[in-house]
């Protein structure tokens, strides 16, 4: 801990863990020069002004009189310190304390020495030192002023001025500083580990908050927090991306009229808590209302999600149950479809058969294997994993990828080529499902794409904020039917293919975030995929 803090004075160099608060510091020395003032004052009316038997002073009223009117001035001449904080605290009291010592002191001796009880006065400084300074440095207060004690009696007893017996009880007046002292030490010790269990606390508490804001402002569903007059108490970045705003609104009737509308309809009616609301821009949101209950406040919960989070839920579900029954389905078909092919390899082994049943044989053979990479596709549709998304630096996955794709097209050698139009893109996908999406769009390429022609060119750029990948290629492009059914499975225009890599790969992306679509780019056939950016994922719940 610093040990000068805005609201916190740490004033004994000994003892950095024992503050004292700013205001109240402040305050305590200023009674403290109260003290001072009227002590000093009282000391010089007394040296002046006799009232009745006194032993101020008896000893040498010259030494008494000068001390208490130089005790007087300095304590006069620290109120612009003070008052309008010329100095430093510590130093000031620190100050204090030390004048006291001395000035005390020379009194006590001017006044016959311990036996005139003016010493006494030295324990009220000792104990102002441990509230003022504290810490251990309220120990070298009493040190001090216990050496000073002795230091007079000794001066005293080798000029013959007093008498052996005070001795005595200067040793039990330094008893004393010592004892007030450690009672200060004590409580420092105290309030220093009060202070270190309050400021670990308080830490817990902001690193909590830290992590509870960054959760919030992170979380991909949108969340607003309005109170019982419709103020927006709290919104996320989720919220406010989902609802098209830039910043956050102060009332509710600010974001949507209908969102009011859907509110003041749940206030009236709570069991309908749900509600789909169509914003300016003409996209949908679902929201889902809440009531949040923050000690005998009443705040209301807005929870804002996506819609196309919410279909491509409902589209997993979908594809879970599609994917089990197309699997058994598959299954029950590979089994005669094996007889069929080996019954039909048997066949055309035979000798006596005439060469047009050998074609036949040979047509069985090549449509056995296309509805067996049916099921291929069918089962590898079935078994697909959850997606497990992650970050991804297309500068760096895209050159691997590309590498990978022209070892595989090795007749054709450099036949891919990647081109960057923006760099640092990153995207917030899976791999694997990536890998499998741009499989099949190179594939197309290459059995489409006409690529005697030139080169296949995979393209990274970036449309609004969001990282895609372009395959752009020199074939005929695809005709205003086939576009109707493009992504639909089983729709192909060749007679080898199976119809299921588009399809595939479009839902895929859906799982992904991402969005495929087919459309001309500078005149030549282009799919594009685009992906979530990365740099604004979200906390998915």
């Amino acid at each position: 801990m610093p040990p000068n803090q805005a609201d916190t004075i740490y004033p004994c160099p000994f003892s950095k863990g024992y503050g004292i608060p700013t205001r109240q510091a402040w305050l305590l020395l200023k009674i403290f020069f109260i003290y001072r003032f009227i002590s000093a004052s009282l000391f010089v009316m007394l040296a002046f002004l006799r009232f009745g038997a006194s032993s101020l002073g008896t000893y040498n009223a010259q030494l008494y009189q000068v001390t208490s009117l130089a005790y007087l001035a300095i304590s006069l001449l620290s109120v612009p310190f003070i008052f309008r904080r010329w100095l430093g605290y510590t130093h000031l009291a620190q100050l204090f304390i030390f004048t006291d010592i001395v000035f005390i002191t020379l009194l006590m001796h001017a006044s016959g020495g311990v036996g005139s009880g003016v010493g006494g006065l030295l324990a009220i400084s000792i104990a102002a030192g441990g509230l003022l300074v504290g810490g251990r440095c309220a120990l070298l207060f009493a040190a001090l002023a216990s050496l000073a004690v002795l230091a007079e009696e000794i001066f005293a007893l080798e000029t013959h001025a007093f008498d052996l017996a005070s001795l005595n009880y200067s040793g039990l007046l330094g008893i004393t500083f010592f004892a007030i002292a450690l009672i200060s030490v004590i409580l420092a010790q105290r309030v220093e580990q009060s202070a270190s269990l309050a400021r670990r606390h308080a830490q817990t508490i902001i690193r909590l908050e830290e992590l509870n804001r960054y959760i919030i402002q992170h979380l991909q569903s949108g969340i607003m927090i309005v109170d019982a007059q419709q103020f927006i108490v709290l919104s996320n970045q989720s919220a406010l991306r989902l609802l098209g705003i830039k910043q956050s609104p102060t009332h509710l009737a600010d974001v949507s009229a209908l969102l009011q509308q859907a509110f003041l309809l749940w206030n009236q009616s709570p069991e309908q808590d749900f509600a789909i609301i169509q914003l300016q821009n003409g996209e949908e949101i679902q929201v889902r209302f809440s009531l949040l209950m923050v000690g005998s406040e009443r705040l209301h919960m807005l929870l804002f999600e996506d819609i196309g989070l919410y279909n491509q839920r409902l589209q997993q579900s979908k594809l879970a149950s599609l994917g089990r029954l197309t699997a058994s389905i598959a299954h029950e078909i590979r089994n005669p479809l094996s007889a069929i092919s080996h019954a039909g390899q048997l066949l055309s082994e035979s000798p006596e058969l005439k060469p047009g049943d050998l074609r036949l044989t040979n047509i069985i053979q090549t449509h056995c294997q296309r509805v067996n990479n049916i099921i291929e596709d069918i089962l590898k549709l079935s078994r697909r994993n959850p997606s497990q998304k992650q970050r991804i630096s297309l500068d760096q996955w895209l050159p691997v990828f590309i590498q990978e794709q022209n070892l595989h097209a090795a007749e054709q050698s450099r036949i891919f080529e990647l081109v960057f139009k923006q760099q640092g893109l990153n995207a917030y996908a899976d791999p694997g499902h990536l890998k499998q999406i741009l499989d099949n769009l190179c594939v197309n390429a290459l059995k489409y794409g006409k690529p005697e022609l030139g080169r296949i060119v995979i393209e990274a750029d970036r449309i609004q904020d969001e990282p895609c990948v372009r395959v752009i290629d020199n074939g005929p492009g695809i005709d205003q039917e086939g576009l109707l059914h493009l992504f639909e499975p089983f729709f192909t225009t060749s007679r080898q293919g199976t119809g299921l890599g588009l399809y595939i790969s479009r839902e895929l992306a859906e799982l992904n975030q991402a969005q495929l679509i087919y459309a001309k780019y500078q005149g030549k056939t282009c799919f594009t995929l685009s992906l979530a950016n990365a740099d604004n994922v979200v906390i998915e719940i």
